[in-house]
């Protein structure tokens, strides 16, 4: 199989009347609950199709300097920026692209506080906490498991406003959820406000984080929408902000990928492709999951089944059998479907092996090659 408009591979494209169906979802819920959604860079940051994003969205989150530069020069917005710590000789900097800064202790906010107040335009203030309760399974993306560096518990928190170390505060952040339902934020909330609902009377703003995943097929997002409208009922005061990363851009692109070989050990066939699982959908391994190849199945008996190969050299780079309704040729050209999200802003030069392009697919039919990669990129991550 050929992509019909005879795009080389390995190449992300991305779906703009996909991306533009996604983002007319979340502005929806938006302005239906009455909150402020906004970008992830973490989960999607090609910044190509920020002006198109800032129609809908109300701004964007970053998680280091770089992602917070990015917005303000992309996007023309001010970040709301949290990072697990910052670094001092960047936090200068940080302030000038930040409208929201959100510290993840109450050690960091002691030390950084003095900055904010003397930094001439207003910025907000938050503390990220942590509820300790979350409904993800994968410990990995769990931000809530035992022992979690990730936010305040109430103790700490509570402590910190007693000995008056969180004079100026302004808001308050929670973010446990991943790729999640409607339901699990509902209890979640239950959570949150069961330890932390004491003190939302003498703040601004609560950022309830990321995980909403509420353009996949089947996500209620009536239910959303009902939830958010009771937070706000109960804390009328309070600006609400999310912050969801794979929503944004789920089931917007694909990877395409090239036949290069088809390597047979002891009755097991190989198709080797012109890309990488641990350099271009690293999360496949980590996580694990299994992506969906358009046109395969999981093994059928009888028909033709392959390993799926990545052509890095580690030798854990590949998927187990996917079944084929024919022979995989050399030169066959496979869709890996869903691969926008948290899968580019994640890719790597391992091995030297080729980054795969990043292209759009427009509406009218046409694709726009947006960034083709070489050996200076490779080189000049290096030395």
């Amino acid at each position: 199989m050929r992509f019909p408009l005879n795009l080389e591979s390995p190449a992300f494209v991305l779906e703009s009347r996909l991306l533009r169906q996604n983002l007319e979802l979340i502005q929806a819920v938006q302005e239906a609950a009455g909150v402020n959604i906004i970008l992830a860079l973490k989960g999607f940051a090609m910044w190509r199709v920020f002006p198109t994003i800032a129609k809908y969205l109300k701004g964007a989150t970053a998680s280091s300097l770089n992602e917070a530069r990015l917005i303000y020069e992309e996007m023309g917005r001010k970040a709301h920026t949290y990072a697990v710590a910052y670094i001092p000789d960047e936090f200068q900097e940080i302030m000038r692209y930040s409208s929201h800064i959100t510290f993840n202790s109450v050690g960091q906010y002691r030390r950084f506080k003095p900055q904010v107040d003397t930094w001439p335009e207003k910025i907000s203030c938050g503390i990220r906490v942590n509820p300790e309760y979350s409904t993800v399974e994968v410990e990995l993306y769990n931000p809530a498991a035992p022992g979690s560096r990730l936010g305040e518990v109430d103790a700490n928190f509570k402590e910190g406003l007693e000995k008056r170390f969180l004079e100026g505060l302004e808001g308050i952040h929670f973010h446990t959820l991943c790729e999640s339902s409607s339901y699990d934020l509902e209890k979640t909330l239950e959570a949150f406000e069961a330890r932390f609902g004491q003190y939302l009377g003498q703040l601004k703003w609560v950022n309830m984080g990321g995980g909403h995943l509420m353009t996949r097929k089947g996500y209620d997002t009536a239910h959303l929408i009902a939830i958010l409208k009771a937070f706000k009922q109960r804390y009328p005061h309070l600006e609400v902000i999310l912050e969801p990363g794979s929503a944004i851009a789920w089931e917007t692109g694909f990877l395409l990928a090239t036949v290069l070989d088809i390597h047979e050990s002891r009755g097991v066939k190989t198709a080797i492709m012109d890309i990488s699982f641990t350099g271009h959908m690293p999360d496949t391994l980590e996580m694990p999951y299994r992506p969906r190849i358009r046109g395969a199945t999981d093994p059928v008996v009888g028909q033709p089944a392959y390993r799926i190969g990545g052509v890095s050299c580690l030798s854990g780079d590949y998927m187990y059998e996917y079944s084929f309704d024919h022979e995989l040729q050399l030169g066959e050209q496979l869709i890996f479907e869903d691969m926008i999200h948290y899968t580019m802003v994640k890719t790597t030069m391992f091995n030297g092996v080729r980054h795969p392009d990043i292209c759009i697919l427009k509406e009218d039919g046409t694709i726009e090659l947006v960034r083709r990669f070489g050996y200076e990129d490779y080189k000049g991550r290096l030395g």
